[in-house]
């Protein structure tokens, strides 16, 4: 696996691929892999020819207060785990490559409101601005033909989706299903800051969805489930920040007719953030 941080001679082995007429298959991260990115990876490879991983923790989509600076750095472990993943290059560039001059840019791209102001977007200003800003900065440098990202940010799933199809990026996104511990918490970064105690609570997020998804396709009204699910992260040692229903697709307000559904969380647990989510069918 080669590895790469700066454009120049990114673009000179992307455009040696291109020239022979090999896909390109791209998975963004930001690094601390678990088992989690090394599936989306894995999924890559069936993608296309070659897999270009990227290791860029972005300041632009964090917050003040936020954990931008505690955020963990492991590129060593990263690389080793990409290799054995099937990554064919990885592109690890310093802040300075994508944001010259500035971390703070001054061109944005701007998601649609109604798509990235609500949920995560509600509790994290201009974090999906952040995201997409990055995105399509990767999108530009890399050109894939596809892009593989986890469903577990289904809301940062569907913000890219939205960009590719607005600004006409020729990029196929794959979705990749959600990687689970044993007990069912959602693999991601962040779980390491919990404690001992915090890790035997957090599982409790994803056993209040799957109650919450039962009684939907049983039939419930939404706001019921809705409020009745954040009585069940609460009560179970959490910090719920919202609890939402929405159509899968693009997360709109979902009509009596919908029955593509995603229920979406986020909670609270010491240091860490947790989000989750389930995608249901609605008899």
């Amino acid at each position: 696996m080669q590895h790469i941080s700066e454009i120049a001679p990114l673009r000179a082995q992307l455009n040696a691929w291109r020239h022979a007429g090999e896909r390109v298959v791209l998975v963004p991260t930001m690094g601390n892999l678990h088992a989690g990115h090394r599936r989306l990876v894995e999924i890559a490879c069936g993608q296309g020819d070659h897999v270009v991983a990227t290791v860029f923790v972005n300041p632009t989509q964090f917050g003040p207060g936020e954990d931008f600076s505690s955020y963990p750095r492991t590129l060593d472990a990263d690389m080793e785990g990409l290799r054995a993943a099937g990554a064919d290059l990885l592109f690890a560039p310093a802040t300075a490559v994508i944001y010259p001059g500035d971390a703070t840019p001054e061109t944005w791209v701007e998601p649609p409101v109604a798509l990235a102001n609500i949920l995560c977007g509600a509790f994290r200003p201009g974090h999906f601005r952040g995201v997409a800003t990055v995105v399509a900065k990767l999108f530009n440098l890399v050109q894939p033909d596809v892009a593989v990202f986890g469903e577990k940010d289904w809301q940062q799933l569907m913000v890219i989706r939205r960009l590719v199809a607005d600004l006409n990026f020729p990029v196929e996104i794959v979705g990749v299903p959600t990687v689970r511990e044993a007990d069912g918490l959602a693999m991601s970064s962040r779980n390491g800051y919990l404690s001992a105690e915090e890790r035997a609570v957090a599982p409790a997020l994803y056993a209040a969805l799957q109650t919450a998804v039962g009684r939907l396709q049983a039939g419930a009204l939404i706001d019921d489930v809705e409020c009745a699910t954040i009585q069940a992260i609460d009560g179970a040692g959490l910090r719920a920040e919202y609890v939402s229903v929405r159509r899968a697709d693009d997360l709109g307000d979902p009509t009596r007719d919908d029955r593509a559904l995603v229920i979406l969380a986020a909670a609270r647990l010491g240091k860490a953030r947790l989000i989750d989510n389930i995608v249901l069918q609605r008899d």
